[in-house]
């Protein structure tokens, strides 16, 4: 199927041609129809399989039938609302490249900046707010905003939006919505608080699920370092000293966590950068882009900073902590391993993650294959110094061990690239 067929008008397929885009992904296929129909939809999606043009598409098509009619100054009729910054910007960016040969007027507002262009593009009039919960409500405080004329909503990341602690905002802008509107709600996951979350966004809706046909990519090597917490940074220091030039994106749990692993890899002369929701918009940027750039081959950071974020020709992704809910752990290493190039994907665990790696397996439905030699297993007791590596009695240990434990098939398995288990010389 083309994006002709899905009933797509001129001046939109020829933007998506121009951005090399000729068929659509299961879910623009599935969403498009239903959204074109006025319908309002609730889609379980991972971000990466082409929801944001299925919501915005539509959207551009409705606002570029009936804006024709419209006279004087332009007020907002779409708004889309989502957990961050950069998925804010990207959304706003893809508007812009679907829009292209539309007089659809966009813009995008997000806190960490000054609001000073923001409003001045408010006060010229748009069509599409693409906005991030905080800075809305900031606006709509101040006069700056309307949401009466709003005909269609949509909630992008909503089950980030509950984890950040967006609850009460996201009821709070629901409640200044017209009660005519097409709502979209979107989400990655689908827990009972966001079933009823749904539920109060929604009217009669239609339901798209789209689920990938690998759990995981296949081109993504994976492994598991069973350590135990107070080592994990001594393993993450390790691997990242045996390979000196590669692209390691590292997934802490926690914002707090991910300031740490910088903190300690800078002990051991390790040059890193975070990305989390208190840092500020500019040095997100900045650190994004040194790392894209290749100035920077470590960055630290937590899923929901990570969201949205396209890193090409990366090497490593390393879950220095397990996600708790399992389809995080997919979308993570789904970083990694793109288009036509390879990816490795490492995860640490301790006692207390080995519930995450359960379900994680269970999940993508294969045992993901143990790492049995490395100088920081679980069950080692010994304290060494967070920047000197392991001694040779250490590391006579972990071989004695390794050589003692049974070999299954996944560990008859192993793989022989250089990022697992290999001691230091």
């Amino acid at each position: 199927m083309t994006f002709k067929e899905l009933g797509i008008i001129e001046p939109i397929l020829k933007s998506l041609e121009e951005a090399g885009y000729t068929h659509p992904t299961p879910i623009q296929e599935k969403s498009i129809p239903i959204l074109l129909e006025r319908k309002d939809l609730l889609g379980c999606a991972q971000t990466g399989t082409g929801k944001t043009a299925a919501f915005t598409i539509p959207i551009i098509q409705h606002l570029y039938n009936s804006i024709q009619a419209l006279k004087g100054k332009r007020k907002i009729k779409s708004l889309i609302v989502t957990p961050t910054r950069e998925l804010a910007i990207q959304i706003n960016d893809n508007i812009n490249t679907y829009a292209k040969h539309t007089n659809i007027k966009n813009t995008v507002i997000y806190g960490g900046v000054k609001q000073g262009g923001q409003t001045d593009a408010l006060r010229r009039g748009v069509d599409i707010l693409v906005a991030t919960p905080g800075r809305l409500l900031d606006l709509i405080s101040q006069g700056y905003i309307s949401l009466n004329d709003i005909k269609y909503f949509v909630l992008d990341e909503a089950d980030q939006m509950l984890d950040m602690g967006f609850i009460n905002d996201i009821k709070k802008i629901i409640a200044k919505l017209p009660a005519k509107r097409q709502s979209l709600f979107f989400s990655a996951t689908m827990p009972a608080s966001i079933i009823e979350l749904s539920g109060k966004i929604l009217g009669k809706y239609e339901k798209v699920t789209i689920k990938p046909k690998q759990a995981t990519a296949e081109r993504v090597e994976q492994a598991v370092y069973f350590v135990s917490k107070p080592n994990k940074a001594k393993l993450l220091i390790h691997l990242i000293e045996e390979n000196p030039t590669a692209s390691v994106l590292v997934f802490s749990r926690t914002k707090h966590g991910a300031d740490k692993i910088v903190r300690l890899l800078a002990k051991a002369h390790i040059k890193s950068a975070a990305i989390h929701g208190n840092k500020s918009q500019g040095a997100r940027q900045r650190a994004l882009g040194h790392f894209k750039d290749g100035e920077l081959n470590v960055l630290i950071a937590t899923d929901i900073a990570a969201r949205g974020i396209d890193i090409s020709d990366l090497s490593l992704v390393i879950n220095y902590d397990l996600p708790n809910i399992p389809e995080t752990y997919v979308h993570r290493i789904g970083r990694t391993g793109r288009a036509k190039a390879s990816g490795i994907a490492l995860s640490f665990c301790n006692q207390e993650e080995k519930a995450y790696l359960k379900d994680i397996q269970q999940l993508i439905k294969q045992k993901i294959p143990v790492i049995e030699e490395h100088p920081y297993l679980l069950d080692d007791t010994e304290e060494v110094p967070l920047v000197q590596k392991p001694t040779k009695n250490q590391r006579k240990k972990s071989k004695r061990r390794a050589a003692h434990k049974p070999k299954d098939a996944e560990s008859s398995n192993k793989p022989k690239r250089k990022f697992y288990g290999r001691n230091p010389r």
